[in-house]
């Protein structure tokens, strides 16, 4: 089979398209035909060896947590899926033609492949985040690097929730985050004056990692309501870095419940063929997303 893979750490270059073994589904695993993957900022964090603590891998090693497909194998002790099942999850070494998935859920009826690969893991990390931030209804929470996956989902929960959101994103963005229902600014000179004209902030989420931990605390008043899965420095400045995940299958089972009812959508807003992986990484890294970016395989 085809399978992006790296052999040292660095930057796209690294990247090859190489014949490799099929997975094979162990217990409590499926394996899919891969028909999409997610492009994650935590595939090329880890290609570039920056949080091998969290994700600890052996080189070479293969690229990607996310993908959607078609089920082909069922491990032993796995229940209510079955070889045929359209399935979205989180596994590894996913942009391949085969992964296994150690999480998964069903697909919500009308959902392409290319949409369902984009969900998994950004969809928990909205989850995570809105969890730990610990705001409730009436509340009001701002979101810097709002326009990205993790930033269109959190959007969209913590409307669902009751809460008001504030969006940081770039001038092109505006428009985006003010669809999903948040009060939106630009980021750049002057943006914590322009947030302050919103509203008062009860919590904050750093989603891009873009230095600006300080005046997010400035912002909320409390170190304790401020959250970045984007600047590792983080915890040197007393805010929590949140960066394990939590139960990727209650994630998944909400997920597909929010997308059902109509109540979460993240577009896609490019798509890489496998042998553009090193392209997809390159985009991704350099910010600007609305949405979601997949690897169509």
């Amino acid at each position: 089979m085809k399978k992006v893979s790296f052999a040292e750490f660095g930057g796209p270059e690294v990247l090859r398209l190489i014949d490799a073994e099929e997975p094979h589904a162990g217990p409590g695993q499926v394996r899919i035909a891969v028909r999409a993957a997610g492009v994650n900022p935590v595939d090329w964090r880890i290609r570039e060896g920056q949080i091998l603590g969290a994700h600890p891998i052996e080189l070479p090693s293969g690229v990607g947590l996310d993908a959607s497909g078609v089920v082909d194998e069922v491990g032993e002790d796995v229940e209510g899926v079955a070889v045929g099942d359209h399935v979205f999850g989180e596994g590894a070494s996913t942009y391949a033609e085969f992964a296994v998935l150690s999480a998964w859920a069903r697909m919500p009826e009308g959902l392409t492949f290319e949409e369902a690969a984009g969900y998994p893991s950004v969809v928990e990390t909205a989850l995570r985040l809105i969890r730990e931030i610990g705001l409730h209804a009436g509340q009001t929470l701002l979101v810097s690097g709002a326009s990205g996956g993790v930033g269109s989902a959190v959007l969209q929960v913590a409307r669902e929730r009751g809460i008001t959101v504030i969006g940081t994103a770039g001038a092109a963005n505006q428009d985006y985050l003010r669809g999903l229902g948040a009060l939106a600014t630009t980021y750049g000179e002057g943006w914590v004056e322009r947030v302050r004209r919103l509203g008062r902030v009860d919590g904050a989420l750093d989603l891009a990692g873009s230095g600006v931990i300080r005046e997010l605390v400035e912002l909320t008043g409390d170190l304790r309501k401020v959250i970045s899965i984007a600047d590792l420095d983080a915890p040197e400045l007393g805010v929590r870095f949140s960066g394990v995940a939590g139960s990727v299958p209650d994630a998944l089972a909400e997920a597909a419940d929010l997308i059902s009812r109509g109540r979460l959508h993240i577009p896609v807003e490019k798509s890489y063929a496998l042998a553009e992986a090193a392209a997809a990484h390159a985009d991704s890294r350099a910010g600007h997303t609305r949405g979601r970016r997949v690897v169509i395989v």
